[in-house]
């Protein structure tokens, strides 16, 4: 029986999935952790060798029987990475990540060249943030010029991972509208905004050709043998980690809200139309799918938990102990968990701020619990945009490593008012990549199913991860939540200095 493979390119790991669509069972499931390259000054980077190293690593675990069965495969990756490809392919440079927040200042030049923030929100849709992969540019030509100077194509992580397993240089809509370049409304290169980038040459040159959603792509014979798939295999265009997840969760129709607790967290809508705020207040991203995809992004979500269990010498196992031993809204203990810096809110230089210690609620249990709390309250902050829009939800679908704590899904369903349900398939991203790669095959062959009818069939939710807010610990959080947003209007002046 044929299977279909989802890759996950992430920032902690590598992950593989192989999906037996007639079964809808996973029958292989591997992962290998990446190391990241940290710097003071809020760089973030990765060697491409590790993501590709990795990927053979995974494949070589998983049963050559299994293997054998593999007839298409998809490509998720985090989003907004700059990889620098000379002619030949070879990398010039490690990836700038979406966490790097060295280059701050580039999109504060990027806009002011283009005519200011909403002059860029009026060309592309969003404004240039921290992290996008249009504010990398001009960092590399100052601080790597050698690289710049022999740069021919500009790749996406999972672009580039896209050109590992097929030989040709190629994006799609979703993940490209994450440069800053991509014209959502129109889905074309802003040419005004390139410009403003670098106006010294033409980065038209440098970008890959944008494939159609639904296209094949042959995998290289060599790289076919090397992972232990056949020759015949297909790559479909597969996209960012939001997207995928988007498919793995469902959220491939109008009215469903996705979250996904990752290391950064990320709040997600499907809509057929796009969805642009003037002000930017969310990401206005195309989905991989052929719509929409308006998208709230934070920077640090399950790494505040993980920064705080490792301090107090415990593991995020057991975290779940330490919420239910404190009460909603920590005592008065509020963090604002800026580790990384923030894109929502947006304070790219910001830093983390504990406040409101005393001697009751300085503990290990309380600073957890915060930790917890700012980061879904950071969430909430942007849940709030969206709705202050006219978006309406009924339910949230969570996905992500947070997903697995009983204790944040219930924290989720408190503080948003609304149900939370979890699919079966825990790696969310990955198992969009796996749907996406069969809803293309299935096209390929004859097959009219659209892509969210391959969701309806083969996404499922487990009921026993389910949570549903409870009234008197909702009005808690809301309480917190106010206490939160104090904090957070008093320091965003400091942080933004």
């Amino acid at each position: 029986m044929d299977l279909v493979a989802g890759i996950d390119a992430g920032t902690q790991s590598l992950k593989v999935v192989v999906y037996d669509p007639a079964g809808r069972i996973v029958v292989a499931s591997t992962s290998m952790p990446l190391d990241m390259i940290s710097a003071a000054d809020g760089s973030r980077e990765q060697l491409p060798a590790d993501w590709v190293a990795a990927l053979h690593a995974c494949f070589r675990q998983i049963d050559p029987s299994v293997r054998s069965r593999i007839v298409a495969l998809a490509v998720s990756g985090q989003q907004h990475g700059f990889v620098a490809v000379d002619g030949a392919g070879d990398v010039l440079a490690p990836a700038k990540l979406w966490c790097d927040t060295s280059t701050a200042a580039e999109c504060t030049q990027i806009m002011d060249a283009s005519g200011g923030v909403a002059r860029t929100i009026a060309l592309a849709g969003n404004p240039i943030l921290a992290g996008y992969t249009a504010s990398k540019l001009p960092w590399t030509k100052t601080h790597r010029p050698a690289a710049y100077a022999q740069l021919a194509t500009i790749l996406l992580p999972h672009d580039y991972l896209n050109f590992v397993l097929t030989g040709q240089r190629f994006c799609e809509y979703g993940d490209a509208s994450g440069t800053g370049w991509l014209d959502v409304r129109s889905r074309s290169w802003s040419a005004e905004l390139l410009r403003a980038t670098d106006s010294q040459r033409d980065l038209g040159a440098c970008l890959p050709r944008i494939a159609n959603p639904d296209e094949l792509f042959d995998i290289e014979p060599a790289t076919a043998n090397a992972l232990g798939l056949q020759a015949t295999v297909k790559v479909a265009v597969g996209g960012g980690d939001n997207m995928m997840a988007a498919i793995g969760t469902g959220c491939v129709e109008q009215g469903r809200l996705a979250m996904s607790l990752g290391t950064s967290g990320t709040l997600f809508a499907y809509s057929d139309t796009p969805v642009v705020d003037p002000d930017g207040a969310w990401a206005a991203f195309c989905s991989s799918t052929g719509g929409w995809l308006p998208l709230i992004c934070t920077m640090n979500c399950t790494v505040a938990t993980e920064q705080v269990a490792t301090a107090f010498g415990f593991s995020t196992r057991d975290g779940d102990a330490h919420l239910r031993d404190t009460a909603p809204g920590a005592d008065g203990l509020v963090m604002l968990p800026f580790l990384n810096g923030e894109r929502t809110p947006d304070l790219p230089l910001g830093k983390g701020v504990l406040a409101g210690l005393d001697t009751t609620n300085m503990t290990a249990a309380h600073i957890y619990r915060a930790a917890m709390e700012g980061a879904t309250y950071s969430l909430k902050y942007g849940y709030d945009a969206f709705v202050g829009a006219g978006m309406q939800f009924e339910r949230i679908v969570l996905t992500g490593g947070g997903s697995n704590s009983a204790a944040w899904r219930q924290l989720v369903a408190d503080v948003f008012g609304l149900p939370v349900d979890v699919p079966t398939q825990p790696e969310g991203a990955a198992f969009g990549a796996a749907l996406q790669a069969l809803w293309a095959i299935g096209l390929a062959r004859g097959d009219t199913a659209s892509i969210a009818d391959i969701t309806r069939l083969h996404v499922a939710v487990d009921p026993a991860l389910s949570a549903r807010p409870d009234p008197q610990r909702s009005q808690a959080y809301a309480t917190a939540y106010t206490r939160f947003l104090r904090h957070l209007d008093a320091i965003t002046p400091l942080q933004r200095g």
